[in-house]
């Protein structure tokens, strides 16, 4: 009997080809993500900082032009987090984006692979069964030669 073909190999092997191509991109994507929101954090402790800075030149004086510095500073750290916690945002939705594409690609490839691997086992039910009309052939004219 001739070796088992899946008549579905060429679409399995591109199915999982976008699979890997995109796993690849929602990798990337998370790892944008966690450099994002380890800069967020970073703003964060700058802002704090400043703060903590601002709260201690209070009590211990300072000027108007040192206030206003760090007033300003203050400022700038609070549109610096704001703008990249909004960019954050989006490259979380990119990702989960991405995630559901991979989910989509990943239960494409499991049913054609769930598909072949029926397909096989069908296969390989018919060879046992040629195998075993291939044994009763055999057995059968050997008894017609020892009864002839």
């Amino acid at each position: 009997m001739k070796k088992f073909q899946f008549s579905l190999d060429h679409v399995l092997d591109y199915k999982q080809q976008v699979l890997e191509g995109l796993q690849n991109e929602h990798a990337i994507l998370m790892q944008r993500v966690r450099s994002q929101e380890e800069l967020v954090e970073e703003l964060w402790q700058r802002y704090w900082s400043c703060n903590r800075e601002l709260r201690e030149a209070e009590i211990t004086g300072m000027t108007v032009a040192e206030a206003m510095r760090l007033e300003s500073g203050l400022r700038f750290w609070e549109k610096e987090i704001e703008k990249n916690e909004r960019l954050l945002e989006e490259y979380r939705r990119a990702a989960e984006d991405k995630r559901r594409q991979v989910v989509a690609a990943r239960q494409d490839t499991a049913s054609l692979e769930k598909l072949k691997d029926k397909k096989h086992q069908a296969y390989q039910l018919e060879v046992q069964k040629g195998e075993e009309r291939f044994i009763e052939e055999l057995v059968a004219a050997q008894r017609a030669m020892s009864a002839g």
